[in-house]
């Protein structure tokens, strides 16, 4: 990545409409090289940033940057470090608030029987019509089968109730809800979406993947427009209180329009939003060209831009594509039924010049995916395309990534809640020790010169990314020290962490001129910490209070 100067001679007769005055900002541009811890050592940080128009104007000192303050110049001093603003660069805020994380919280709850407990508990504060929801539910929990017996029984028999499974591509229903749904087992879907049946036909209450899953879900009542919009605009407020200044939203459902239409409305974003509509498995053409007209649509601060495919699903629900089946027989193929359709879907995309990005989890899936980039021209668009997840990949597909030119967007996190050093959880059993061995790759990648953008996959897991970023230099979860680290050669240095949220995310999104850095021109989204990440343990950088976002030269200052 060029660096710059991350000061700049500019007009004296020119004002800031703010001058940001602070301990240090770390601009993410002319450093030092790192040291061998992987913190860099720049000489002198500046410690003042003038804005104007919603970008930055000039960095620099308060004292040389003291002719560009008017007798309207907002002077906001700090005692913090000011960072470019943090992006997460995979999301689902509107999809997660209005369906993946409605209702009861099951994340890290278990046994069974504490789950079932749970729910029971949360069903009573309900309405005895209402469906009871939940989501984060953890596979392990599971002894045997995966399904809805067990939700099927005493104070939920007759309640309908779906637990949305923590990879979010399955849910666990019981006998209630499938009556209501008017599921029967026999349904069939144009991608590998499935409903498995057990006694006598009957479905189990699993259903895999986002086909069958929609059949349950439209059975359940919608929420006003009002009440959606309220309770999205709450999620945006949490990401922005824990440091986000922006983030890429993997997905453009309805009612996403309606509901980010009526925020804006009546307030304003928190964060800025890049949607990138979601292809689905086997779409026909006409499908691909709407997405292709919504391009560059939007409102303030959210546009669409980019499109999301799914060449896989989740290797705990065995709709991963490995190159050999998993422990039980499964994730052996594409939840496209026709991959020669999703290869002519990305030639049609990167015709028109729209980024891709493509959920891609098993070794199969990911190298398919980077074959079909460079088969299709992608290093020559002039814009980015981006492989997601990458979950286990062997060295050739590593090999591949640096040869096609993709950038990678990962969750590191996943790893670090959903497996075991041990090996003993659901994943690690199911792909087997070696592939477990090459799970989650971050280091790997960066040290062949790949870009690495991190993310949450809110609501999967967490989205407060400073928790994000420990556990990649951890390689556990930053707030349990007795779980051992999972492959803690893959651990990220603090700033590749950092550059993940920052420099890298911009890359990811093709925005990489204006956004991720702090230089003249750039737009003013910053995050501001009480102290500077690089200077503490990951323990401490998981704790680092936010003192402020800046998004647009507009200051919201934490509660």
């Amino acid at each position: 990545m060029k660096t710059e100067s991350p000061t700049s001679t500019v007009d004296p007769k020119q004002k800031a409409d703010v001058l940001l005055v602070a301990t240090a900002i770390e601009t993410f541009a002319a450093v030092d090289a790192p040291s061998s811890d992987g913190h860099s050592r720049p000489t002198a940080l500046p410690t003042a940033c003038a804005i104007v128009a919603g970008r930055v104007l000039a960095v620099g000192d308060e004292a040389s940057l003291s002719g560009l303050v008017g007798p309207d110049t907002v002077v906001q001093r700090f005692d913090g470090v000011i960072f470019p603003g943090l992006t997460d660069a995979h999301i689902h805020p509107v999809w997660g608030a209005l369906g993946l994380a409605r209702g009861v919280d099951l994340t890290d709850v278990g046994p069974l029987s504490r789950v079932v407990d749970t729910v029971e508990r949360y069903a009573a504060t309900l309405g005895p019509a209402e469906w009871v929801l939940g989501y984060g539910l953890d596979p392990n929990v599971f002894t045997g089968h995966i399904g809805g017996e067990s939700l099927s029984m005493g104070e939920l028999e007759h309640r309908p109730v779906m637990l949305r499974m923590r990879d979010v591509h399955s849910v666990v229903a019981n006998a209630e809800a499938i009556r209501a749904a008017g599921i029967t087992g026999t349904e069939t879907f144009d991608d590998r979406s499935s409903i498995p049946t057990g006694v006598e036909g009957r479905p189990t209450g699993h259903l895999l993947e986002l086909s069958a899953m929609a059949l349950l879900e439209a059975a359940i009542p919608l929420q006003s427009t009002e009440t959606q919009a309220d309770n999205v605009f709450s999620v945006f407020e949490e990401m922005a209180s824990r440091g986000l200044t922006g983030g890429h939203m993997m997905d453009f459902f309805d009612p996403a329009l309606a509901v980010l239409t009526r925020i804006e409305q009546t307030r304003e974003l928190p964060i800025r939003l890049r949607c990138s509509p979601m292809c689905p498995p086997d779409s026909p053409r006409r499908v691909w060209e709407e997405i292709a007209e919504q391009q560059g649509t939007g409102g303030r601060r959210w546009h669409i831009e980019g499109v999301k495919f799914m060449i896989d699903g989740t290797v705990d629900g065995g709709t991963a594509w490995l190159d050999t089946p998993d422990a039980f027989g499964e994730s052996t193929s594409s939840i496209w039924t026709d991959t020669d359709l999703y290869r002519e879907a990305i030639r049609y995309f990167i015709s028109k010049g729209i980024p891709t990005a493509t959920h891609a989890i098993g070794e199969a899936g990911v190298r398919f995916a980077l074959e079909t980039l460079r088969d299709a021209g992608a290093s020559s668009s002039g814009v980015p395309h981006r492989i997601e997840h990458i979950e286990t990949v062997p060295d050739d597909v590593v090999d591949l990534f640096a040869a096609v030119g993709a950038i990678a967007s990962m969750q590191p996190i996943h790893g670090t809640h959903h497996t075991r050093a041990d090996r003993s959880d659901n994943w690690s059993v199911r792909v087997g020790p070696e592939r477990a061995a090459h799970g989650w790759r971050c280091r790997d990648l960066r040290d062949r010169g790949i870009p690495l953008a991190l993310g949450s996959d809110w609501p999967v897991t967490p989205v407060d990314p400073r928790a994000m970023m420990a556990d990649a230099q951890l390689r556990r979860p930053v707030a349990s020290p007795e779980i051992d680290p999972v492959q803690p050669e893959q651990a990220l240095t603090v700033r590749m962490a950092y550059e993940g949220y920052t420099t890298h995310a911009a890359l990811a999104a093709g925005h990489e001129n204006r956004q991720g850095r702090i230089l003249p021109g750039f737009d003013a989204d910053f995050t501001i910490f009480e102290s500077h990440p690089f200077s503490l343990s990951p323990e401490a950088q998981a704790t680092n209070r936010i003192v402020a976002t800046c998004l647009a030269g507009e200051l919201r200052l934490a509660p």
